[in-house]
Parts: structure tokens; C-alpha cells; sequence
């Protein structure tokens, strides 16, 4: 389906999103003592991240997670197997434009255990299809230049790097972030989603869950 024909504005709304590795679950308030297990791992990630969900970080994350719609332009979501139930982490849409047909995702925070695994190839996967099925024309992903892990994984994706934002923002322990901008546009997206269902199916075995329509 050609997302520039879907409407004339970005309708993004929060839905629940399923594979067959991940159920990307709208956050509601019964999900914080889940969600604070899942980030109360791994420091060292967390020091490159803008903003922090681990330790005594996470009430401010959580409240700003949970903000109304309309204050923070901010869709997010608990990521959880399907497998075990267990919510593995969290990522979100942001700056929701509408009228420029445009979004980010971001925040994204995956507990150490499933990483490398399917669940972010295919949470990006429902994230890009909800996100241009909706009418998006432009989505984004920005990267700390020093988080080469997510760098590669966002290249790995198929995502197009535009450039390097320098001194672009003052992250949570003070450190003034250079930031990777990258994104994918609809014209993109059919090869991106070809090459990232092949990926998925030689992975782990989800042949036939994702069907052109």
C-alpha cells in the first residue's frame, strides 16, 4: 500500500501492535512495576542514553512516559514476549507531527538478555508498518555518536544517515551529545520491509507471519 495515498494527515494512534516474537503493548499505569524491572539493568547503556530509566531515574521516566498525548507528541510502548509475558523494554513514537506527516522512534531501551535476538528487528518492523500504514512520509531515528551498537543495528536496518547534529542536546548526566540522524521515507520503505521480513524469517523461523497485502 502506497502510504502517500493513505490521507492527508499522520493518524498515528496507540494501538497494540503484534508479532510473533513481540506484542508492543500501549503503556498504561498497571505496567510500572514491570517496566522499572526490565530498565533496572545495565548502567552502562543507560550512560549514553539521552534520558534515564534506571535506578532513582526511573519515577521521572516513567511520569514522562506517561504524560497526556497532546503535552509530549509521545506514543510509547512496553515491549513484551509472547513467548514468557515478560516485558523486555520499551520504545516509543515521538514528535508526532501531523501535518508534516512526519514521526521519530525512540526511547528505546531493550533488557541485555533479548538483545541481538528478533525482538528489535521486528519491533521496528511493526513500529515503520503502523507508523507509514498510517500516513507517515518521513519517520526518524537519532543515535548518540558514541552508542555504535545502536549506530549499527539502526544501519542494519536499512535506515539512510543524514548527517551529525554536533552539540545537539545536554543528556541526563551532563554530557553535551552529538547526535546521528537518520531516517526512512515511504519511498524506502517497501525495499526496507522486503529485506527486513527475509531477515526475520532466516532468523527465527516467522516465515508466512508477515504476508503483503
Amino acid at each position: 500500500m502506497n502510504s502517500e495515498q493513505l490521507s492527508i494527515a499522520l493518524q498515528l494512534k496507540a494501538i497494540p501492535l503484534e508479532g510473533k516474537v513481540v506484542v508492543l503493548e500501549p503503556v498504561l499505569p498497571s505496567m510500572k512495576d514491570e517496566m522499572r524491572t526490565a530498565m533496572d539493568v545495565d548502567p552502562e547503556a543507560w550512560s549514553i542514553q539521552n534520558r534515564s530509566g534506571y535506578g532513582e531515574n526511573f519515577e521521572a521516566y516513567w511520569a514522562a512516559m506517561n504524560a497526556p498525548r497532546e503535552e509530549s507528541q509521545r506514543v510509547a510502548y512496553g515491549v513484551r514476549l509472547r513467548a514468557s509475558n515478560l516485558l523486555v523494554g520499551t520504545s516509543s513514537f515521538h514528535h508526532i507531527s501531523p501535518e508534516n506527516r512526519s514521526t521519530e522512534i525512540g526511547s528505546t531501551f531493550l533488557h541485555p538478555e533479548v538483545r541481538g535476538t528478533a525482538v528489535n528487528p521486528e519491533m521496528k518492523l511493526l513500529m515503520l508498518d503502523h507508523a507509514f500504514d498510517s500516513g507517515a512520509l518521513r519517520i526518524q531515528l537519532t543515535v548518540d555518536d558514541r552508542n555504535k551498537r545502536s549506530q549499527a543495528a539502526v544501519k542494519k536496518l536499512g535506515a539512510v544517515r543524514e548527517g551529525l547534529l554536533r552539540r545537539h542536546c545536554v543528556t541526563w548526566n551532563g554530557h553535551n551529545r552529538d547526535t546521528v540522524v537518520f531516517s526512512v521515507i515511504g519511498g524506502d520503505w517497501p525495499g526496507i520491509r522486503t529485506r527486513l521480513i527475509s531477515r526475520l524469517e532466516a532468523q527465527d523461523g516467522l516465515r508466512n507471519h508477515f504476508q503483503s497485502e
